[in-house]
C-alpha cells in the first residue's frame, strides 16, 4: 500500500477524460474479398459476424492512424498535449524496428514534456496499457497520459489466405487518462495475465531474431501472422468468461452492476459464446466487429469511443474492457466512467 492510499482504497483514480478513434476511408467488403480467394459474405458473416474492413492505403502508417485518434481523445478531453506526461501506443503493427510508433506520436502532437514507448501484447495490449497508468496515476507519480491501441494489420495478412485474411483490418483508438480525487470514478480494477506456453497459437515469426532479415526465410509465409483457429477460439471463451468473474469478484460487483461490456472484437460468436456463460444480455454486450473487422488493441478503444458516442454507455456506468491475444495474453479493466 502507497503513503497516498485510506483503508485500501487508493486517493486517486485514473479517469478517462477523453476518447477518440479513427480508422482509414478505404474498405473491403466481404464481397471484395470473395473476389480474392474462395469465401462469400454468407460463409465470412455466419462464422465471424464481419462484413467489412477498413484497410490502409500503401503511405498510411501505424503512427499516423494513431496521431489522428489521440488527437480526437486529446480535443475531448481539453488537454493541450503538452501537459502529456506519458504515451503508450500498444501495437504489433509498428511504424518500424524503432524507433517506437509512440516516438512518432509524440513527435506529431509537439507533446514535448511525455516520455513514450510501444506495447507489443497483441489484442490485450491496449488494456494492458491502461492498467500500467493505473499504477502510475494511483500512485501519484503521473496527471495526464495518453493510451493508444493502433494497428495496420492489412500489411502482415496474407490475402490468399482465406481463413485468415477475412478477420483482419486497420483502425486506432485512444483515451486520455486524468488524475481522479474522487475515488468513485475512473478504474476500479485491472486483472492481466499470458501464458508463453501458448506462443503458437497466433503469431508472426518474421523478422525478428529467430528469422533475422539477412537470412532467406525456407517459409516465406513466415512473415503473415499464423492462427490455429480453434486453439485461439477455446481458449478465448474460457479466459475472458474466467477473466470478467475475477474482477466481479475483486470488486464485490454482480453481472446486474455492470452496464456493458466492451471486448476485444476478435469474431462475434467468441464474444457471443462468452456473454452467454457470463448471463449478459444482449443490451450489456457491445459489438462492432462487423464494421471493422479485427483491428487487434485498436478494437477496444476503437469499440468503446462508439459505444460512448452513440450512447450506449454514460457518464457514472460501470463498464468491462477485457480482451484476449497473442502471447497468449488476456486481460480486463473494471471502470466506473
Amino acid at each position: 500500500m502507497n503513503d497516498k492510499t485510506h483503508g485500501g482504497a487508493p486517493a486517486y483514480r485514473a479517469m478517462i477524460s477523453g476518447h477518440g478513434s479513427f480508422a482509414p476511408k478505404k474498405t473491403l467488403t466481404n464481397d471484395d474479398l470473395a473476389k480474392m480467394v474462395d469465401t462469400s459474405d454468407e460463409w465470412i458473416t455466419t462464422r465471424t459476424g464481419i462484413k467489412v474492413r477498413h484497410i490502409t492505403k500503401d503511405n498510411e502508417t501505424t503512427a499516423m492512424l494513431a496521431t489522428e485518434a489521440a488527437k480526437r481523445a486529446l480535443a475531448e478531453a481539453h488537454l493541450d498535449p503538452a501537459d502529456l506526461e506519458l504515451i503508450i501506443v500498444a501495437t504489433i503493427t509498428p511504424e518500424m524496428v524503432f524507433p517506437s510508433t509512440a516516438s512518432f506520436v509524440q513527435r506529431a502532437l509537439k507533446a514535448t514534456q511525455a516520455w513514450v514507448f510501444d506495447l507489443a501484447a497483441a489484442c490485450s495490449g491496449f488494456v494492458y496499457g491502461l492498467s500500467i497508468v493505473q499504477q502510475f496515476i494511483e500512485s501519484g507519480r503521473l496527471k495526464n497520459a495518453l493510451v493508444i491501441g493502433a494497428e495496420t494489420l492489412s500489411k502482415i495478412t496474407d490475402w490468399t489466405d482465406r481463413t485468415s485474411c477475412i478477420l483482419f483490418g486497420d483502425g486506432a483508438g485512444a483515451v486520455v487518462l486524468q488524475r481522479a480525487d474522487d475515488g468513485r470514478k475512473g478504474i476500479l480494477y485491472s486483472a492481466m495475465h499470458s501464458d508463453g506456453d501458448r506462443w503458437d497459437a497466433l503469431n508472426c515469426q518474421a523478422y525478428g531474431s529467430r528469422y533475422p532479415a539477412r537470412k532467406p526465410l525456407k517459409d516465406p509465409n513466415k512473415i503473415y501472422m499464423q492462427i490455429k483457429g480453434r486453439e485461439v477460439y477455446q481458449q478465448a471463451i474460457r479466459r475472458i468468461v474466467q477473466t470478467v468473474e475475477d474482477c466481479l469478484r475483486a470488486c464485490d460487483l454482480s453481472i446486474g452492476d455492470i452496464r456493458m461490456m466492451i471486448s476485444h472484437q476478435m469474431n462475434a460468436r467468441i464474444i457471443e459464446s462468452a456473454s452467454k456463460r457470463l448471463k449478459l444480455p444482449d443490451e450489456k454486450v457491445f459489438i462492432n466487429i462487423g464494421q471493422y473487422g479485427n483491428t487487434s488493441a485498436a478494437s477496444v478503444p476503437i469499440a468503446f469511443d462508439e459505444c460512448v458516442r452513440t450512447g450506449r454507455i454514460k457518464r457514472g456506468d460501470i463498464i468491462i474492457l477485457v480482451a484476449f491475444g497473442a502471447g497468449l495474453t488476456w486481460g480486463a479493466n473494471v471502470v466506473e466512467f
